[in-house]
């Protein structure tokens, strides 16, 4: 099977499904005639930029960050907007503050922004670091994030 369409079938059926496990999303690839090993999961996975976020039936599922026009998903748009507690730029620098273990996925949603102005970024468990080319830059970042949030 092609990488690319087994990654987009990968994207099809965690849109449909709460898939909390690598071993889950195998089978489930199995059970639709594409026979995967776990490590071939495990890299397109890493590939697909995939995480995992609070599953309903589920503890957790993955989730995707799957670009709009305008932006990033209503749900991803949601999740990091629940997750974000401060937005302050420093300089060329800016510190998202996060609910502790989410710095990762807000991370995803930034990086996923694919805004031109940042040049770098570093996830932590509760901060997210974006370095920017200019101070000016770094404002104009944090303000379009601060409106992403609704702050």
């Amino acid at each position: 099977m092609a990488r690319n369409a087994r990654q987009a079938k990968i994207l099809e059926i965690i849109a449909d499904q709460e898939i909390e496990t690598q071993e889950e999303l195998c089978a489930e690839l199995a059970a639709q005639g594409m026979q995967v090993t776990q490590a071939t999961v495990s890299r397109d996975i890493k590939d697909l930029r995939l995480f995992k976020v609070k599953g309903t039936q589920k503890r957790f599922r993955y989730a995707s960050l799957r670009e709009q026009e305008g932006g990033v998903s209503e749900k991803l748009r949601a999740l990091f907007q629940a997750c974000v507690v401060r937005i302050a730029p420093v300089g060329n620098l800016i510190v998202v503050k996060t609910l502790p273990g989410s710095g990762a996925n807000a991370g995803v949603v930034i990086d996923g922004l694919a805004y031109t102005e940042v040049v770098g970024s570093i996830a932590g468990d509760d901060t997210v670091l974006l370095i920017c080319e200019t101070p000016e830059s770094g404002k104009t970042v944090a303000d379009r994030l601060s409106a992403l949030v609704g702050a």
